[in-house]
């Protein structure tokens, strides 16, 4: 019966948030944490909540004690380090994308975060790594591909640069005209 309760008030912030009433929705939530202050579903919802209010540390914080009591969720460990991230803190927000794929190796999600901390962090030979697992993963994706064009481009691997620019431009011209404006390489013809 508790497992409906928690269901329940879940769903009702959930609506809530699609009206637009978020101060209902927050009371849910609030309701949710103090019936199940331990539960990493509300935690995780209340965090999302916050996150989205700008209240971006008290977010981590929930999202902290979230895996905490959850450490074997991915998608939590995913969610923690895409708040490090915009919170700048990179090389935390790395370690939680590390984590998210060590429990989930195909988290596409988690390599891009990776990568893109990687970058910040100027490891550009680890941001390679993530970034190609990441368009293995998500061949069709343009941020993956345009983010391995700059990290190769970077690295002075011209002709790398240039082969990306000539794929993506294959299924995401504007996308490849973007990269080849940012390294001032030639943009290939339109197809």
């Amino acid at each position: 019966m508790l497992a409906l309760r928690r269901v329940a008030l879940l769903k009702l912030a959930g609506w809530a948030r699609v009206f637009g009433a978020n101060r209902a929705a927050e009371r849910w939530l609030e309701t949710a944490r103090q019936e199940f202050p331990n539960d990493p579903r509300v935690l995780a919802a209340l965090a999302f909540m916050y996150t989205q209010q700008e209240r971006r540390r008290e977010a981590l914080a929930l999202f902290d004690r979230a895996a905490a009591s959850d450490p074997r969720d991915a998608e939590l460990q995913f969610d923690r380090g895409y708040l490090l991230q915009s919170l700048n803190d990179h090389e935390a927000a790395s370690e939680a994308f590390e984590r998210a794929l060590a429990l989930n190796p195909d988290h596409d999600r988690a390599l891009y975060g990776l990568g893109l901390s990687l970058i910040a962090l100027r490891r550009l030979d680890e941001a390679v790594v993530a970034l190609e697992r990441n368009t293995r993963l998500q061949p069709m994706s343009p941020y993956g591909w345009y983010q391995l064009g700059r990290v190769q481009f970077d690295r002075g691997n011209r002709d790398r640069t240039t082969a990306i620019i000539a794929h993506l431009n294959r299924f995401e011209p504007k996308i490849a005209a973007q990269l080849a404006r940012d390294t001032g390489l030639p943009a290939p013809p339109r197809p």
